[in-house]
Formats: structure tokens, sequence, C-alpha cells
């Protein structure tokens, strides 16, 4: 018996083909970093920073400059005024320094400011440090000269030029957790995982049920076949905000046809509200997911179904097998392995849903999802760190389940 080993060193056809396939993933893992990994960087930078919506811009020394009191000629007062502002209401400007070109034609008529001087045509001011929300007037009152209306130039011609040191929150050394605790401290964090998961896994499997169950009827050749598979498409093809409004109104409380035929069947006494009252809501918007979302199961499931061979089905036949002995022993473990990667996939969509949920109710009436969760803290609070924290909680679930996926379940089917 001959000992084969494994090839002690690549050879230069080897390493040309490996510096090939490098070559030709670059622009693929460029891609990948731009639009997935960086994005995901900066949720988790944001995450444990203390900053407001108010804080994304960076703070900028703000100055007006006018003339106020329109002197008409020579002798006439009026008042040199620089309005002064910090744009962020947080974020402090420390050694701020203005300097500016004493117009032609003006004299000092009164006092200086202390933090201010005029030297060889400058005014130059040492105005300290800007806390958030800074604003501040400096009046300077001057004595207008036959000369400043003969130079025909308004005393903003001249930029001011104004410098200081800025403490951007989102790059400054400041960190906090505080946004995590915000999260897990607020007492309905818990209340929305449990109704996250309830979306997800009830929406997910019963996509995928459903989508099975349209994938065995239309298994099958007869007439209308393609005009049954593309109305089978549309819930999944319509945009989501027409399907979102129509189903609104269809089970509308006033003017719904579902009610109107519930209460005129003897079902129920007065109109429901559907999407407005607990738990209804979480079952409708649930309801809502499977029936969007059932055509991708099913285009998978039947493609798959379609593969396998019929030899199976005519011997099983043959044998006096019945059509559901043939579904579970014959069809059923040719599709655990689509059934699984759909799981994987579908859970992680559902998992990461907003607009579905925030079209139908808005999270009221016990909807409210993680990403709801974030939309609400980033924008209606204008919290973006909790926001973040909330995407980052988010991400961290999803791990753990594709961890879990990858290492029980795919093993149980043979992925």
């Amino acid at each position: 018996m001959s000992d084969i080993g494994p090839p002690r060193g690549a050879g230069p056809l080897a390493r040309s083909e490996a510096r090939l396939a490098w070559g030709l993933l670059t622009p693929t893992i460029i891609a990948v970093s731009l639009v997935v990994i960086l994005p995901l960087l900066a949720i988790f930078w944001i995450s444990v920073k203390p900053v407001s919506l108010s804080d994304l811009r960076a703070p900028e020394m703000v100055v007006r400059e006018d003339l106020r009191g329109r002197p008409a000629e020579a002798g006439d007062e009026a008042i040199l005024r620089y309005r002064l502002r910090n744009s962020s209401p947080s974020s402090e400007i420390t050694g701020v320094q203005l300097e500016d070109i004493w117009p032609d034609g003006l004299t000092l008529a009164g006092d200086l400011d202390p933090r201010c001087e005029i030297a060889q045509g400058r005014l130059s001011c040492d105005l300290g440090d800007w806390e958030g929300g800074y604003r501040e007037t400096l009046n300077i009152l001057v004595v207008t000269e036959q000369a400043y209306f003969d130079a025909g130039r308004d005393v903003d011609d001249d930029p001011v030029q104004i410098d200081g040191k800025v403490s951007f929150v989102l790059t400054n050394g400041e960190f906090t957790f505080k946004n995590f605790v915000s999260v897990f401290d607020g007492g309905e964090f818990w209340s929305v995982l449990g109704v996250t998961l309830f979306y997800t896994i009830f929406g997910t499997l019963g996509a995928m049920i459903m989508g099975l169950f349209a994938s065995m009827l239309l298994n099958h050749s007869f007439k209308g076949q393609g005009i049954l598979r593309g109305l089978y498409l549309f819930p999944y093809v319509a945009p989501v905000i027409a399907v979102a409004f129509a189903w609104i109104l269809l089970f509308d409380p006033f003017s719904g046809s579902a009610n109107a035929l519930l209460i005129q069947m003897g079902v129920t006494d007065g109109a429901i509200n559907f999407f407005g009252e607990r738990p209804l809501a979480l079952i409708m918007v649930t309801l809502f997911e499977i029936w969007r979302y059932f055509p991708l199961s099913f285009l998978f499931i039947l493609a798959r179904m379609q593969s396998i061979p019929t030899d199976m089905y005519e011997a099983a036949d043959m044998d006096g097998a019945s059509p559901f002995q043939q579904f579970w022993y014959l069809s059923l473990p040719q599709l655990l392995g689509i059934l699984s990667v759909l799981f994987l996939l579908r859970f992680i969509w559902t998992f990461n849903k907003f607009d579905d949920i925030f079209l139908l109710t808005g999270g009221n009436a016990g909807t409210r999802v993680l990403t709801v969760n974030v939309y609400e803290q980033a924008f209606a609070v204008s919290n973006i760190g909790a926001g973040a924290a909330v995407a980052v909680v988010i991400f961290a679930c999803l791990l753990l389940f594709s961890v879990f996926f990858f290492k029980f379940m795919s093993k149980e089917e043979g992925l």
C-alpha cells in the first residue's frame, strides 16, 4: 500500500490561480465592506456614544455681522453687531477666537468689549469657551465718517474669521454604556422581545407551511396552472404600502367589509378593531406576514419538488402507499434541505422586518417589535445612541440564532 501524503507546497500554477482568485474577489470584498461592514461598525460605535439626533452634525461657530442704525451721512452713530452662536445644543467649543477687518470710515465711539482689541486695522476678540447652545450678541458703538460712504462697501463684505477647538461627540473619546442600560432597564424590553419572537417564529413557520401547501397543490399539470401560479405571487410582488392599506381598509372597524360580513353572519354583535386591540393586533400582523411572504417559500419548494424523480412515487403507488405516506416518507426528506435554508432566511428577514408593522399599526396595540423600537428611540425620542444600542441587540440575537442553527439544526438536516 503506497503512502500518499499531502503536497508540501503549492506550485507556481496554484499560486497564480490563488492570486487570480483573490483579484476577482477583491471588488466583492470592497463592496461588502462598504455596504455592510462599515455601517455595522458605525452602529457599534454610535451605540456607546451619548449622541442625540441633534448631535449628528458637527458643532459650528456661527457668526453674522451687520451695521445697525442705518447711518445716512458722516457723523451718524451706528452699532457694529456680531451675532454669535454655537450650532450644537450640547457640544462645547473651546478657545474661540474672532478676527475681522475693521471697516474703513468707522470710528470707535464707546468702550470696547474687554475681550476685544483693535490693532493695525483688525478687530481681534478672545471669546473663551462656548457651551452647548451658546448665543451672544457683541455690540460695538461706532461713528461713521465720509470715507465709509465713499468706499461703498458693507461691513459684511469682508468675511469674519472665527476659530476654536470643536469637541464632536461622534469623534471624541467619550464613551458610555448608558444606552444599553436604558434599553434593558426600560421595563419593556423583554415584552418587546417576546412580541418580536412571536411575530418572527409564527410568521416564518406560517409562511413556510402555507408555501408548502401551495406547492403541493400546484405540483401537478392542469388547465390554468400558469395563471394560478401568477396569482399566488401577487402578495409578494405587490407594493407593501398598497397591500397594507388594503388590509387596513378591509378590517376597518367602521367601514370594513370583514366587520360587516361578521355582523351579518351573527358571529359578533359589534365591530371588531382588528388592528387596535390586544392581542388581536399581533395576530393580524402575523397573518399579514404569512400571507405576504408565503409566495417566496412556494417558489423555492415547488422548484425542489419538481426536481424529485417520479420513479419513487410510482413504486410507492404500486406498494399501496397513501398520499400522506408518500409525502411523509418520500417528499419531506427531499425537502428538508430547502426548508432549513428557507427557515434561516425567513427568520432573519422577519426578525428585521419594520415596514409591514409600522404601516399596519405603527407599533401600537402590543405590536411593537425591536425594529420599531429602534425607530422610536432614534427619531421619536431623538436618542440616536439608544436606537443604535437596540440595533446592536438585534444583531446579537440574530448572530446567536445563526450560530445555533449552523451548529445544531443544519447538522440534523445534513447541510
